[in-house]
C-alpha cells in the first residue's frame, strides 16, 4: 500500500470518509459495469448557481479521495433533468409572452428565448457545460431529452410497467390522501400539445408496456412509456436514473433527505443497488435564512468571483459540509486568507496531514504555492486609506513592505489586489463609520502616535505589533481587544481588521502618521 493510500485510508477528512465507505461497497467484488459512478443532478430550469458549483465541487473531492485508496477506475456524469416541464417562466430571461405560451412543455422543446439553441433547455444546458468547464471539473454531460429518446432508458421504462404497483405503494405512502386520488409515477408527454400532463393512469399494461389515460379534454390516449413519450416524475426518476445508470454515489441537499427512503426504494424495486449518498446542510443568509434563488437573498457565482478567485469558494464548500452556514459576502475576506494559510501550511507538513489539508482536496493532491505575501484582510485595510482605484494603485505599498513581490512573480497577490479593491469600494466603503476617540482613546492614540514618530526598530509586523500592543496595555484597556477595536473605528471606519502592527508595516509609518493626525482632528468624521 503506497504512503498516499494509507493515509488516505486513516484520514478524517470528510472526503475520505465517504470514499472509504464507497470502497466497502465493492470490497468483495469489483463493478461488473468495470468503474464507480458519482453522478449530479441539475434542473436546467434556470441558470446554473453556487449550489451547483458546490454540488459538483464536493463530489469531485471524494471521487479524488477514492482514485486515493482505490485502482477502481471512476466516472463523473452531470444528469441534466430538462424533460422536466416548464412550471413558470424565470424572472430573468427576455422574451417572456413567448414563454408563456410554451408552459409545461419539456424545457427542451420550449424555443430559446435569447435565440441562440435550439430550445431553452438546449440553452441552459449549454451554460451548465460552459459553467463547469470553466472551472475545470472532469465529468461528461447527459441530457434526460437524449437519455428518454434514445432507448436508453427504455429498459428501466418497462420494469417500472412491471413493477408499478410496488412504486406506487412506495409513492403513495409519501403523500396526502387527496395527492394519492390522481398521483401517477408516470408522466405522459401529450401526442398533439406536447405538454407534460399531470393525470391519472386508467390503466397501464405490464405486457405492452404502454399507459391509458384521459388527456385534460376527457380524451383517452394510449402510450408506450419507451421512445421518450413518457416521463417520470421527479422523485421515482432519481431512483430510476439511479437503476437504470449503477450510481454509486450521489449527494444532495438536506431538503431532500426525507426523500432518501423513495429514492432508494424505487431504485431497488427496479433492479438496482441503491448508492451511497450523502446530504450537505443548506447555506443561510446574513439574517439566517435559508438562500432561495426566487428571493434571491444569497451570494451567486458571479458575485463570489468578483471579489475573490475560485479556489476561495472551492476552500468554503469544503468547510463543514453537514453544517448550515452563513454565505454572505462577508464570508469571503477570511475564506481567502484561510485558503492560503492553508496553502502555506502544506508543503512542511507530513502526508497524513496533507491529506487532511483542504488544499489537497481543491487541487486534486497538487495544489500550487501560495505567492500571498499580503493577507486579503489587510489589503482591504490597505485599499481603505489608499484611494487606490485598482490593483496598480496598491502595488507600491507592497512592493516597499515585500520588494521582491510583483504582478508578474505573484498573480495571486496581483489578482487579490484588485478583488481587494472592488470588494472594499461595494461592500465596505458605503457603510464605514468613523468616529471620534474618547478620552482613554486619544491618551492612548497619542501615545502611539509619538512612538510611531520616533520609532527607530525594525519595521516588520511583528516589531510594531509588539508596540502598539504594548502602547494599549501601559493604558489601561482590559482586554486589549478594545484597544484595537477602537484603532479601527476611528482610524478605519470598522470595528475589526486584521494586526495593526502589519497594517502599519505595510501602509507605511509616515502615512500612518498623517493618518492619525486627521483622525485625531475629526477630519475623517461626518
Amino acid at each position: 500500500m503506497t504512503a498516499l493510500r494509507d493515509a488516505g485510508m486513516k484520514s478524517k477528512a470528510w472526503p475520505f470518509e465517504e470514499a472509504r465507505a464507497l470502497l466497502k461497497r465493492y470490497e468483495k467484488k469489483a463493478p461488473e459495469k468495470g468503474y464507480v459512478l458519482f453522478e449530479t443532478g441539475y434542473g436546467p430550469s434556470g441558470l446554473p448557481h453556487i449550489g451547483t458549483f458546490g454540488e459538483v465541487a464536493r463530489t469531485t473531492m471524494i471521487r479524488r479521495a477514492f482514485e486515493a485508496i482505490s485502482d477502481i477506475p471512476t466516472r463523473l456524469i452531470c444528469f441534466s433533468d430538462d424533460v422536466d416541464g416548464m412550471r413558470k417562466v424565470p424572472e430573468n430571461v427576455p422574451n417572456q409572452d413567448m414563454l408563456r405560451q410554451h408552459m409545461q412543455k419539456p424545457l427542451t422543446s420550449v424555443p430559446d428565448p435569447y435565440g441562440q439553441f435550439d430550445s431553452f433547455g438546449a440553452h441552459n444546458n449549454a451554460m451548465l457545460r460552459r459553467f463547469l468547464d470553466t472551472f475545470g471539473f472532469e465529468y461528461e454531460f447527459i441530457s434526460a431529452t437524449e437519455f428518454y429518446k434514445s432507448g436508453r432508458f427504455d429498459d428501466t421504462l418497462r420494469l417500472a410497467t412491471q413493477r408499478y404497483d410496488a412504486i406506487m405503494n412506495i409513492m403513495l405512502a409519501s403523500l396526502r390522501e387527496e395527492r394519492q386520488q390522481t398521483y401517477s409515477c408516470f408522466l405522459p408527454i401529450h401526442p398533439e400539445t406536447g405538454r407534460v400532463l399531470y393525470v391519472p393512469m386508467k390503466h397501464v399494461d405490464a405486457a405492452n408496456h404502454t399507459i391509458t389515460f384521459d388527456d385534460e379534454d376527457g380524451r383517452e390516449w394510449t402510450l408506450p412509456v419507451t421512445g421518450g413519450h413518457v416521463k417520470l416524475q421527479w422523485k421515482p426518476d432519481f431512483g430510476a436514473r439511479w437503476a437504470a445508470l449503477g450510481v454509486d454515489f450521489e449527494m444532495y441537499g438536506k431538503d431532500h433527505s426525507t426523500n432518501t427512503p423513495i429514492y432508494d426504494g424505487i431504485c431497488e424495486v427496479l433492479g438496482g443497488k441503491r448508492p451511497n449518498h450523502m446530504s450537505y446542510e443548506l447555506f443561510l443568509d446574513d439574517q439566517g435564512q435559508k438562500i432561495s434563488k426566487s428571493k434571491g437573498n444569497g451570494l451567486t457565482i458571479d458575485e463570489w468571483l468578483t471579489y475573490a478567485a475560485t479556489e476561495s469558494l472551492s476552500y468554503f464548500m469544503y468547510q463543514k459540509p453537514k453544517t448550515a452556514k452563513r454565505m454572505h459576502f462577508d464570508v469571503i475576506p477570511r475564506a481567502v486568507d484561510e485558503y492560503h494559510q492553508q496553502l502555506r501550511a502544506y508543503p512542511d507538513q507530513d502526508i497524513d496531514a496533507q491529506v487532511n489539508n483542504p488544499v489537497w482536496h481543491i487541487h486534486h493532491g497538487a495544489p500550487p504555492a501560495s505567492k500571498m505575501v499580503v493577507t486579503f484582510g489587510m489589503l482591504l485595510n490597505l485599499a481603505s486609506v489608499a484611494g487606490a482605484k485598482d490593483a496598480a494603485g496598491l502595488w507600491g505599498f507592497i512592493k516597499r513592505y515585500a520588494p521582491d513581490a510583483s504582478p508578474e512573480t505573484n498573480p495571486d497577490l496581483d489578482a487579490a489586489a484588485g478583488h481587494a479593491v472592488r470588494y472594499f469600494t461595494d461592500k465596505i466603503a458605503p457603510t464605514r463609520v468613523f468616529r471620534l476617540p474618547n478620552e482613554m482613546e486619544r491618551a492612548a492614540m497619542e501615545d502611539l502616535r509619538a512612538r510611531l514618530a520616533a520609532w527607530d526598530g525594525p519595521r516588520d509586523d511583528e516589531s510594531l505589533q509588539t508596540m502598539v500592543f504594548a502602547v494599549g496595555k501601559d493604558h489601561g484597556f482590559d482586554p486589549l481587544r478594545d484597544w484595537f477595536k477602537a484603532l479601527y473605528e476611528v482610524l478605519l471606519g470598522a470595528s475589526d481588521g486584521p494586526r495593526f502592527g502589519g497594517f502599519v508595516a505595510l501602509y507605511g509609518i509616515s502615512e500612518t502618521l498623517a493618518l492619525m493626525d486627521r483622525a485625531l482632528a475629526g477630519e475623517l468624521v461626518g
